[in-house]
This record gives C-alpha cells, structure tokens and sequence, in this order.
C-alpha cells in the first residue's frame, strides 16, 4: 500500500513539474534594433498622459513648452490640509491617539489636465 501511494506521488510530481515548463514564455531576440526604435517613438509620439495639480501648485507650462496640447481639462473639490484637536481638555494626543478629532483645515482645488502630443 505505501509503494502505490509513493508511486502515486511520484507521477502527481511529474506530471506538475512538466506543466510549468509550458507556461515559461519564451521571447525570441529582436533581430534588428532599428524596429525597436521606431516603434517606441511611436507610441511617444501619440502619447497622452494626465497631470494633476493640487492646491495651487503649478507645473503645465514645462509641458505645454515641449509642444503637450490640452485635450481635457476638469477640476475638483480636495483637502489641502488636516487640522487635529484634543477631544476633551484632559486628552493628551501625544499619548492617547484615540482622543485625537482631524477635519479638514484647507479645501482647495485639484485640477486635472488630459495632454497629448503629436
């Protein structure tokens, strides 16, 4: 009865450690580089990216300088900063993290820019 069980187990074994071999994808080289090249240049070319600015930062104009046109533009409502305050007089925040209330201090905007180049 063991040698059927080990003999069992020796064929389950073999059996998985043949179907690992058929999921190792093999990539074959790329012959010439010149292919490579002109395929990644493009997809840069007709390339979108999004760029989101929050509370007033800035950051377009180094895009919109490199030739980037705005497709899309929209903004929303975002908390800039969190302000925390002791629940009770006698809450020590430092020490107890559990009395410690956090509301939004700042509410600014993020705006959400959708760019494209050509």
């Amino acid at each position: 009865m063991k040698k059927i069980i080990t003999i069992i187990q020796l064929i389950v074994t073999l059996v998985l450690l043949n179907s690992c071999k058929s999921l190792i994808l093999e990539k074959s080289p790329v012959k010439e580089s010149e292919e490579v090249f002109t395929e990644e240049s493009n997809s840069i070319k007709n390339s979108k990216m999004e760029l989101r600015f929050s509370c007033g930062e800035e950051g377009l104009t180094k895009y919109l300088d490199d030739g980037w046109i705005i497709v899309e533009e929209f903004s929303e409502e975002k908390i800039c900063t969190w302000k925390s305050f002791p629940a009770s007089d006698d809450c020590d925040m430092e020490k107890d993290k559990g009395c410690r209330i956090t509301k939004p201090d700042k509410i600014g905007e993020e705006k959400i820019y959708i760019i494209e180049k050509k």
